[in-house]
């Protein structure tokens, strides 16, 4: 009877061991993957979403026998997507810096790649910037709850004094024009927007970096933590590899 009851239990261990991905990928096909136009780690183009974040997540979910394809992820305006992830059910965030003050309010899968958050302006307005006390000379243009953003309130500027825009496209414009100082935005990100507003990246300078972090994956807080688990080990195997070189390749 002992024996028959212990080759039972290693059959059902075996096979919980065997269930457990297939269910966790279940559930990754059960969330809802939410994104901006922040190439070049996600954007559209001729109507198809692609980047190294995207690319990065489509390659990791097929490894984890996921259905995930790009035409289920959405691309939203920055703010909405936000609190989109803040609020749940089952949202994923990306891609979306890591920090302090976002650490408790999502779970996280990464990172994606590193990344700079920075104060671009005109190289012809010769700005410096020596102390976060010398950005409130000037007018700084940010995304409403892009880490930008959220770094330069956190360097003492009032939400009040930031002209705020949901479009990176339209600040770009607007710090060709004057109309704003200073951009806080990721600095590939920006000076991709840049070039696609038919401006000259050379005429523009970083004068300040604000934070140097990674990019992730952001989880609202109610997927389980076998789901995450899963995607992580998908993500580290496919950054393992020389697909992932290829990946950053097509973009950077």
């Amino acid at each position: 009877m002992k024996i028959s009851l212990f080759i039972k239990a290693l059959i059902f261990t075996g096979a919980s061991l065997l269930i457990s991905p297939l269910v966790s990928a279940n559930e990754l096909d059960q969330l809802n993957f939410v994104t901006e136009s922040y190439p070049p780690y996600n954007f559209k183009s001729d109507g198809k979403l692609q980047g190294i974040a995207v690319d990065l997540l489509l390659a990791a979910t097929k490894k984890s026998s996921s259905l995930l394809t790009a035409p289920k992820i959405k691309l939203l305006p920055w703010p909405r997507a936000y609190n989109m992830a803040m609020m749940g059910p089952k949202i994923v965030l990306f891609s979306t810096t890591r920090t302090d003050e976002r650490e408790p309010r999502f779970s996280w899968v990464g990172p994606i790649v590193p990344t700079r958050v920075v104060l671009l302006a005109k190289k012809s307005n010769a700005i410096v910037i020596n102390t976060p006390a010398d950005i409130k000379k000037y007018t700084v243009g940010a995304i409403p709850n892009d880490i930008g953003d959220q770094l330069v309130k956190k360097a003492g500027i009032a939400s009040s004094a930031i002209k705020h825009v949901a479009k990176a496209a339209s600040l770009a414009k607007m710090l060709g024009a004057d109309r704003i100082k200073l951009w806080a935005y990721e600095e590939n990100v920006a000076r991709w927007f840049i070039k696609q507003e038919g401006l000259n990246n050379s005429d523009f300078e970083t004068v300040y970096t604000l934070k140097e972090s990674d990019l992730y994956y952001a989880f609202s807080k109610d997927v389980k933590q076998g789901t995450l688990d899963l995607l992580q080990k998908s993500i580290d195997d496919v950054k393992a590899s020389p697909e992932f070189d290829k990946i950053k390749a097509d973009y950077l």
